[in-house]
């Protein structure tokens, strides 16, 4: 039987309801499918966790989480009591700067029961490939002077080792998929590093003949993710951009609250980590209404990155069955708590 071990961060808000819920649903998946097993371990590290020891996670964490095969985290964050840039530079980038989880993926399809604030929805099914390491988000930059001489520089970084690693991801995902990548760029008003991103995709593009490429600015790109999701398949994009996009998927699938992600570690050194996007949600903590479902979409791309794609195909499956149902949260037009919803798909994985 083969064995999972699995670093469990719960971290904020309505990260410590849904991920509970998630794991009874993976430990149920596992138990239905046979031959393979998780063994859990739970870590409290959180905003709770800085109020008493001033730090947001041990100061060996990750020497402790780099022995597991994955790391699957709830949400972190609680602007009330630790800033936000203390709580995700403390514990989220920490571990995906640190563990080169130089890859974001993200998914956004037309689901089941979820109905979609597009107007005449087609059957949407896409991939966003996000470079997560570098880009917009590097760190490197500054301010000089006060007053209303005060500078503010932010620089955006691109290597070519780091774009070409996404943009190899993509084609290789699109492999699997229906065999085209878009690249998301802005080379009309980008002057430097969107030319480079261009060139590299240009590159890359001839070590994949089979597949189908088309390149975007990013400003049309949004358009076309509302205006006609149904054309695209694997979209990669820098750091900013390809954030910007996922929330668009999340929001042209009718929740935010379903839209899962991975950050993914490439080279084997380190685990990747699984977390949804909706992130800690505080206004309804401790209600138990908070939806599941982003936590158990992220419990199916965790089984795909193992190499346990029939099981979570059947996952997602039993999951949009439920929602199809009428078995929901209150966030997506139902009255069921986040316990029924992931009882209900245990249910129905052992039918």
């Amino acid at each position: 039987m083969k064995k999972y071990n699995i670093a469990i961060i719960p971290g904020d808000g309505i990260g410590k309801e849904v991920v509970p819920a998630a794991l009874n649903v993976l430990h149920t998946v596992a138990e239905v499918h046979g031959g393979i097993q998780f063994e859990t371990k739970e870590f409290p590290w959180s905003c709770d966790y800085y109020l008493e020891h001033g730090k947001m996670m041990d100061d060996d964490g990750l020497e402790i989480l780099r022995n597991y095969h994955a790391i699957f985290l709830g949400a972190v964050g609680n602007p009330a009591i630790v800033p936000d840039h203390v709580s995700l530079w403390g514990l989220l980038i920490k571990i995906r700067r640190e563990f080169e989880q130089s890859i974001n993926i993200r998914p956004a399809k037309l689901f089941s029961g979820l109905p979609s604030p597009l107007a005449n929805p087609k059957d949407f099914d896409l991939m966003v490939v996000r470079e997560n390491s570098e880009g917009e988000y590097s760190e490197a930059g500054g301010r000089i002077h006060k007053g209303e001489d005060e500078v503010a520089i932010q620089n955006a970084v691109f290597t070519k080792k780091g774009t070409e690693r996404a943009m190899r991801y993509a084609f290789d995902l699109a492999k699997t998929r229906k065999g085209h990548v878009t690249s998301a760029t802005k080379s009309n008003g980008i002057v430097h590093s969107m030319p480079f991103w261009d060139e590299v995709f240009n590159e890359v593009k001839n070590d994949y003949p089979d597949i189908k490429t088309s390149v975007n600015h990013i400003d049309a790109l949004a358009a076309f993710f509302i205006s006609k999701p149904q054309t695209f398949d694997v979209i990669v994009a820098s750091n900013l951009f390809g954030d910007i996009l996922t929330d668009i998927g999340g929001a042209i699938m009718g929740s935010i609250g379903i839209a899962p992600a991975g950050n993914i570690n490439t080279n084997g050194k380190y685990p990747s980590m699984f977390e949804p996007v909706h992130g800690s949600a505080p206004d309804i903590y401790g209600k138990g209404i908070a939806n599941p479902i982003g936590q158990i979409w992220t419990a199916k791309m965790m089984l795909d990155h193992f190499g346990e794609v029939e099981m979570g195909e059947r996952l997602l499956q039993v999951v949009e069955e439920v929602t199809a149902a009428g078995i929901k949260t209150p966030d997506i037009g139902g009255n069921a708590t986040t316990v029924e919803v992931a009882e209900e798909i245990c249910k129905r994985l052992k039918q």
